[in-house]
């Protein structure tokens, strides 16, 4: 669904498992953000998003490999700032021209310290003393910059631990600054939003009354089915639904015989006296569990 009324700084994720950290960071700034895979980039859905910034999250492969993840390079032209974090700095640099290495001895995982090289906007208010402390996890490293592009920080092990074009506003950063182990990351992010002019004005008490609204555009006099599991999704979907169509809406839990103990319990209540949502209750655990007798690959579970 196309925002109209912030502007979306678009997050793209290639599997690290600390992507929503990145989103938590920049809400907490009061900025609309939204995490999307890799595979889902193309140019029809940028056109529909529409990003004023582009975050390129980390993850666990290496780019070198054949099947590992990679973004279409149309982001590459969008003509707007771009911050890689980790793999999405090595990405960066191997689809524009650079060089990424695997080495065993330029490996860093854990905390490192940066040594500043140059000036940059993104780094403001960091390097007070001679040293920044970072969060390192990294395997490969960038052997070689693309075109366009300066060092402006260096780590031990990683030649070039900070770059930058900063005509084009491309970033690269070889450390997490998502993770609270990186002192001064929220700074780095805060750097950053200034260099893609974002004007924070964003809060998730706005997102909710627009989705509302929203639902309300698309619902009209339709009747909606929202499956009930328990859990903070489902639940929240449920909640603003019933915010926005009220009677139209039927809440259904189906109780498998797979929940927590006592589960079913606390949601029922929880809906009744808490959220206040009319539930319809089936208890199918004879069901699901005949059905399941002697399954026990959880894979094969799930798909039956």
């Amino acid at each position: 669904m196309k925002n109209n009324k912030h502007q979306t700084l678009l997050i793209i994720d290639f599997g690290s498992q600390v992507t929503k950290l990145i989103a938590r960071r920049l809400r907490e700034k009061k900025i609309y953000c939204e995490i999307h895979p890799y595979q889902k980039i193309s140019h029809s859905f940028l056109k529909t998003i529409s990003p004023k910034a582009i975050i390129l999250s980390g993850g666990p492969k290496s780019v070198n490999e054949q099947h590992s993840p990679k973004v279409n390079s149309i982001i590459y032209k969008l003509g707007i700032p771009i911050l890689g974090i980790c793999y999405g700095q090595q990405l960066m640099m191997h689809q524009l021209g650079g060089k990424v290495q695997n080495s065993k001895f330029s490996s860093e995982f854990g905390r490192a310290f940066l040594k500043l090289k140059k000036e940059t906007k993104l780094l403001k208010g960091w390097f007070n003393t001679s040293k920044e402390v970072v969060w390192m996890s990294h395997g490969d490293h960038v052997s070689k910059i693309a075109p366009g592009f300066e060092v402006f920080a260096i780590s031990k092990n990683a030649p070039h631990a900070v770059v930058a074009d900063t005509k084009r506003n491309f970033y690269g950063v070889q450390f997490h600054p998502e993770v609270h182990h990186t002192p001064k990351g929220i700074l780095l992010f805060e750097n950053f939003l200034k260099i893609a002019c974002f004007k924070g004005d964003w809060t998730m008490q706005a997102y909710k009354k627009e989705m509302i609204q929203n639902i309300k555009d698309i619902v009209k006099k339709d009747k909606v089915i929202c499956g009930i599991s328990g859990g903070v999704d489902s639940t929240v979907t449920a909640t603003l639904l019933h915010k926005a169509i009220n009677k139209q809406l039927t809440c259904i839990f189906v109780n498998h015989g797979f929940l927590r103990k006592n589960e079913e319990k606390e949601v029922l209540k929880m809906f009744k006296n808490n959220i206040k949502i009319p539930l319809i209750y089936a208890d199918e655990s004879a069901l699901f569990m005949k059905e399941l007798k002697g399954v026990a690959d959880p894979e094969v579970k799930r798909k039956k």
